[in-house]
This record gives structure tokens, sequence and C-alpha cells, in this order.
């Protein structure tokens, strides 16, 4: 934990998996696909890769397709709204 990338990738990694789990307990978490999780966590992995490597837009670049992804498959956007 030398570097900001390290610090910014495991606190998005324990909020991934904190919001599977999260997820898994729902009765309607059914349709959860593991696929989503398994992309996100890949990424947060390539952007500290490449955030330690001096790589540092290529490495932001990765964070924000993540967080758009995120938000857009794992976030309030991929549910019905319920009245």
């Amino acid at each position: 934990m030398e570097t900001a990338f390290d610090w910014i990738s495991v606190m998005l990694f324990a909020g991934l998996v904190t919001h599977f789990l999260a997820e898994s307990v729902k009765p309607e978490g059914d349709d959860i696909s593991l696929w989503h999780y398994l992309l996100l966590s890949t990424g947060c992995a390539a952007a500290n890769w490449l955030g330690n490597h001096d790589w540092v837009v290529p490495a932001i670049v990765v964070l924000l397709a993540g967080a758009v992804y995120a938000f857009r498959f794992l976030g309030p956007a991929r549910r019905p709204p319920q009245h």
C-alpha cells in the first residue's frame, strides 16, 4: 500500500464486495450476474497496475469507466422503480 492507486483500488474492491454481499441476501437478488463483479474487480486490479507503473491517465480512465459500468449495471439504474 504505497501509492494512491493502491488505496483507491482496495477501497473500490471492498465496496464491490460489500455490495455483492448486500445484494446476495435479498430475495430479488436472484438476477445477480457474477460476471459484472468479475469485470469490475479485474478493472480495479488493472487500474492499480497501470497507476503503479506510471500510466496515470489510463488508470484514471479505467477507474472512471468502472464507476460508470458499476452505476449502470449494479446501481439504481438496473432496478425498476418501486411505488
